[in-house]
């Protein structure tokens, strides 16, 4: 009997032995999304960029700006390494973006420069001038088609001729389309880029929804029309490519249990309950056990989110998969005095922070052969 016990114990060692033997290695991606909180630049464009000049409100001058970047590429350098040790993100979407030289001098900054990121990035119609934006690193990602939709959402939202325009519309980038006489309230883009990942074809959509300006109430239709409208862009991948590699991101101003993303793009807290064509949303969960990404009315929620398409939560890791989700928020990025003890660091009188938005990811990880 003890013979047999000493044989099926070496058996039992053996295994292990062979397991840990034949672990399985993972190439892993970071994607991030980052609100860089009023990135704007030094020199009098055509947007409505008065109050970030040296003579402006903000005083914002030359070494400011170079701080401000600074600050800005430190934090996107370092997203992600925990798990990933060598390397910064792959995909970094952003918003608060005024334009796309102020991306081309931050991926220029030292701690970025050696990771060689693209830009995708378009004009908006914001009336402060505000744009999203896509950067990627070229060795791993290469854009194939990108174009942004507009958010079509007027003042007059709740009436009906208005919401049945919006609800009834294609997606499209055709700006003709668009019926001028119905007061519209000019907003940011949805932005969609379409490539391929180390081989492997992604679809990225970075958002900026309407802000809570007026009330969460009286602003909430515009959102719930932002959200719809990221579904239809679902939408519109799933019917070429069934199972598309769809990731939805962005500062949304709302929360995920708000209705614009519950009902219009019907994002689900926990895998198990997506369905085909579903949408599942990391951050629901994250938001109920405490965690924040910003601060709002001395409340904390988390306004940015990283949505993965129902054929990145797949078990088979053959191809790239969702795996986890983190908020990034080191101590040097928190006010550690004050009224705003605990929010994220942002500009203040004598200080040059980094954002009033703590940046998310997520990885993709998939078997190295």
């Amino acid at each position: 009997m003890r013979i047999k016990k000493i044989i099926a114990l070496f058996f039992v060692f053996f295994a292990v032995f062979c397991a840990n033997a034949q672990a399985k290695k993972y190439i892993v991606h970071t994607v991030a999304f980052y609100n860089f909180e009023n990135l704007f630049d030094t020199i009098n464009g055509t947007n409505n960029d008065e109050e970030w000049l040296p003579n402006g409100a903000q005083n914002w001058t030359s070494a400011k700006y170079k701080q401000k970047l600074h600050n800005l590429a430190k934090v996107l350098s370092e997203i992600g390494t925990t798990d990933n040790p060598n390397n910064s993100p792959t995909l970094i979407a952003g918003c608060e973006i005024e334009n796309r030289g102020v991306l081309e001098d931050l991926v220029k900054e030292p701690l970025l420069i050696n990771k060689d990121y693209g830009i995708v990035h378009f004009d908006s119609p914001d009336k402060r001038g505000i744009d999203v934006a896509l950067l990627y690193q070229k060795k791993h990602f290469r854009p194939t088609s990108y174009k942004t939709i507009p958010l079509l959402i007027y003042k007059n939202q709740m009436n009906a001729k208005a919401k049945e325009k919006n609800d009834n519309d294609d997606v499209s980038d055709d700006k003709s389309e668009i019926d001028k006489n119905l007061d519209r309230v000019y907003t940011r883009d949805q932005l969609l880029v379409t490539g391929f990942l180390d081989g492997e074809e992604i679809n990225v959509i970075v958002n900026h929804w309407p802000s809570r300006s007026g009330g969460e109430k009286k602003s909430s239709p515009f959102r719930e029309a932002a959200g719809r409208l990221n579904r239809k862009i679902i939408d519109s991948i799933y019917k070429i490519n069934p199972n598309a590699k769809i990731m939805t991101m962005g500062d949304l101003n709302d929360g995920s249990y708000n209705k614009s993303v519950k009902e219009g793009i019907g994002a689900k807290r926990k895998k198990e309950e997506v369905k085909e064509f579903g949408i599942y949303n990391p951050f629901e969960e994250m938001f109920y056990k405490g965690n924040a990404t910003l601060f709002y009315r001395d409340a904390g929620d988390i306004f940015d989110q990283i949505m993965v398409s129902e054929a990145l939560i797949r078990k088979d890791t053959s191809t790239f998969r969702y795996w986890k989700a983190g908020i990034y928020n080191k101590p040097y990025m928190i006010t550690t005095v004050g009224q705003y003890k605990g929010y994220p660091l942002r500009h203040g009188a004598n200080e040059i922070g980094y954002s009033d938005h703590f940046p998310v990811y997520i990885y993709l990880i998939k078997e190295s052969k």
